[in-house]
């Protein structure tokens, strides 16, 4: 009987392999066309696959590699799910009660264990000698495809909790489980082929816990130095203990207050919450009387502007006159703003402010002159002025926003004790359970889809399509200058996905299947089920979170 054969496009080329084989088998042939590791596949350009997955067809193929982010992510994923093996083999399954990965720190997360084991660097240098272990033997890294019931019992007998309340509320009848040897564990997303693509990764032992230390997409095979960032460190613990302390550390916990308790009163808890963190700001900044500049900075979607809002009402709380000022109103004329490698304008770069001009006005200023401040027109990318000149009296206070605001060669010329610096982000406390994590960046993409859609009636497509570009942008203007606050504020809000989840969905389901942002809008939809949604009538109109569903005090 003759075997039965499928053509396989792959780039330009067109080869004829064997019906049944693995995508991974294909991938082997052309590993050494590629700069870094394959870990999955498109097929048909826009059916992501892992590479486990057998041949059934006549079709195109497109690799994946650790190169590009949906394999980046794959890798990090996978390697999660080595270490929480390799800490359980080392503490032993009956000692280990839970291994929690928490959040991103440098470049890599922050994680503890909890049970009848000593944290120390003893135990964490046989947690890498067993990964590495594994790594050498390969060990496959299974799915099988079990009931929702079935699921449920599983971790109940693991003493996976976390899990089986999530599972709980999932709709779907069937759950997919991954076994590494007899380790079996449920993973949000794919997953490598095998633990022997596993090789780049460092631990370090970091507070109460340790660091998973992993490569960046930009070097995959490089692991970076481990350097700790202890503001951003104590602000993302502070977060976790306030989300324990609720009793709200996952979205199972979740979703039990929403089914079992009174929302409208755990939203106004963590409202309250963060109202007094902003009013100790106030307070922080009122006690410095030399400060006449508040400069605020932050990533995309943190809420930078209800933010600003609130702070200026509890600096008037203090008795201060506070003054807002965006530094996009120093932007260079049009014609003068530098363009990056594509001929584009570069909007986010610095050297599109007039720093110079922004310091000189800040000097005046401070030396009780008045000012006629620019406003920046964006239609004619021509900088006007204010008619009102401005002039600061003792009580008050410049609150400046700008995407700069911490780096100091924005403020070069003017006086440190003048400044207080604030650093805001909406940094992710809640976890889908203990292994798996939720990205800071996925809560700011989803804010930022709702809000765009909003305010000018962006697709989510659209969002999506320039994310990428926007997060390149943080990287190099933003996130390298945290440390440099002298606060830190985080935006998220325990309850806000529950409350996201019913404009997102809409948005998201309406893009066409047979587009590359598809792959991004189809996990974030798989993302959402399992979350019981709530409406937003107990959100107050102050509340951070009306900046992107509407409805706020502020007209945003």
């Amino acid at each position: 009987m003759e075997e039965k054969t499928c053509k396989v496009k792959i780039g330009n080329e067109t080869k004829e392999y064997a019906f049944g084989i693995t995508y991974q088998k294909i991938a082997e042939d052309f590993q050494e066309n590629y700069s870094h590791q394959i870990v999955l596949v498109f097929v048909d350009r826009f059916r992501l696959q892992e590479l486990e997955k057998k041949l059934e067809k006549d079709c195109e193929l497109e690799f994946v590699t650790t190169g590009d982010a949906i394999g980046y992510e794959t890798y990090k994923r996978s390697l999660c799910f080595m270490l929480v093996k390799a800490v359980h083999d080392v503490g032993g399954h009956d000692k280990v009660e839970r291994v929690r990965i928490h959040f991103s720190m440098s470049k890599g997360y922050y994680c503890t264990v909890e049970g009848n084991v000593k944290l120390d660097q003893d135990f964490l240098e046989l947690v890498a000698a067993r990964m590495k272990n594994l790594a050498e033997n390969r060990i496959p890294i299974e799915k099988r495809s079990i009931h929702t019931n079935e699921a449920v019992e599983l971790f109940r007998k693991h003493g996976m909790y976390d899990k089986e309340r999530l599972f709980e509320y999932r709709r779907v009848s069937k759950v997919n489980i991954y076994r590494m040897n007899e380790f079996e564990d449920y993973y949000y997303g794919y997953m490598v082929p095998d633990t022997g693509y596993l090789k780049y990764y460092s631990l370090y032992l970091y507070d109460e816990g340790f660091i998973l230390q992993m490569p960046t997409v930009n070097e995959p095979e490089k692991v970076p130095p481990f350097e700790p960032t202890p503001k951003s460190f104590q602000v993302l613990k502070k977060s976790i203990l306030w989300g324990d302390l609720q009793g709200i550390d996952t979205v199972g916990a979740l979703n039990d207050m929403v089914t079992r308790h009174d929302m409208s009163e755990v939203v106004l808890v963590q409202e309250a919450y963060q109202e007094r963190q902003i009013g100790e700001i106030a307070k922080q900044i009122a006690e410095k009387p030399d400060v006449k500049f508040v400069l605020i900075a932050g990533p995309s979607s943190s809420g930078k502007t209800t933010f600003s809002h609130r702070l200026s009402v509890q600096l008037m709380v203090n008795g201060m006159h506070p003054h807002p000022i965006a530094v996009d109103n120093y932007f260079v004329e049009r014609e003068k703003t530098p363009k990056d490698e594509k001929g584009n304008y570069n909007f986010e770069c610095l050297e599109a402010i007039d720093v110079q001009k922004f310091n000189e006005d800040m000097q005046s200023l401070l030396s009780s002159k008045e000012v006629y401040l620019p406003l920046f027109n964006f239609k004619t990318g021509i900088r006007e002025y204010d008619t009102i000149p401005k002039k600061l009296g003792k009580q008050d206070i410049l609150v400046i926003e700008g995407i700069h605001c911490l780096n100091p060669e924005l403020t070069k010329s003017l006086n440190a004790d003048n400044q207080f610096k604030i650093y805001i982000s909406a940094l992710t406390q809640l976890n889908i359970d203990e292994h798996n994590r939720i990205p800071s960046t996925d809560g700011r993409l989803i804010r930022r889809i709702v809000r765009d859609a909003r305010t000018r009636g962006t697709s989510a497509r659209n969002t999506i399509a320039m994310w990428s570009s926007v997060r390149r942008g943080e990287e190099k203007n933003i996130f390298p200058y945290q440390e440099e606050a002298d606060v830190m504020f985080n935006s998220s809000l325990l309850y806000e996905l529950a409350v996201l989840k019913q404009y997102v969905e809409p948005l998201l389901f309406g893009m066409g299947k047979n587009c590359p942002e598809y792959a991004e809008a189809k996990r974030l939809l798989k993302f959402f089920d399992y979350f019981v949604g709530i409406g937003s009538e107990p959100v107050p109109t102050n509340s951070l979170l009306r900046e992107f569903i509407g409805g706020g005090c502020f007209q945003l």
